[in-house]
């Protein structure tokens, strides 16, 4: 290969990485667009909230001791986390949640999309997370444990969709504040 080809190659090897850490660089920003588009799409996905699941209603309590880290990076990883498993619970079983499949839809891929940002953002800080964070991660996991076993015990029924859609829209507006304050 020539000079000319190897000075190409350089030049688009560093225009990709300028790009990639500009995107990381607006990544609050873009995660905030992120969270409101997701919060309208829950809202979209179902009507109002049914009266009859009110009696079922159940309290999940988010760790909230996870989105208070003092650095940055580490606020990154909980909420690529959380993603994570929100977007792992609205894959599975949600034949009788009877929602717009469109919204639900738009609102797996948005957070997909997500994910991959934050992964490529974070992916060097994720080690130094988990090895330091590990009581955190554990409580982020029993968190979300309890509303994969609530829609599990009531075998995936309205109400228990109706009440975790609920709790996931609770969760993303305490990630949204979180990520004002950034």
């Amino acid at each position: 290969m020539n000079t000319f080809g190897l000075i190409q190659i350089g030049l688009i090897l560093l225009c990709t990485t300028t790009i990639s850490s500009l995107q990381c660089n607006h990544l609050p920003l873009q995660q905030r667009k992120v969270i409101e588009n997701s919060l309208q799409l829950l809202d979209k996905m179902g009507k109002k909230f049914p009266q009859q699941c009110l009696r079922e209603k159940m309290s999940f309590r988010f760790p909230e001791q996870v989105l208070k880290p003092r650095q940055k990076e580490t606020v990154k990883v909980v909420i690529e986390e959380i993603f994570q498993h929100i977007f792992y619970i609205f894959s599975k079983n949600l034949t009788l949640a009877a929602w717009d499949g469109t919204a639900l839809e738009q609102f797996q891929n948005g957070l997909y999309q997500q994910i991959e940002q934050l992964e490529a953002c974070v992916i060097k800080k994720q080690t130094h997370y988990f090895r330091s964070k590990e009581v955190n991660r554990l409580k982020l996991k029993k968190y979300f444990q309890k509303i994969d076993c609530f829609l599990k015990d009531k075998q995936h029924n309205l109400c228990s969709w109706e009440i975790s859609r609920a709790e996931m829209r609770r969760c993303l507006q305490l990630i949204d504040k979180v990520i004002r304050k950034l």
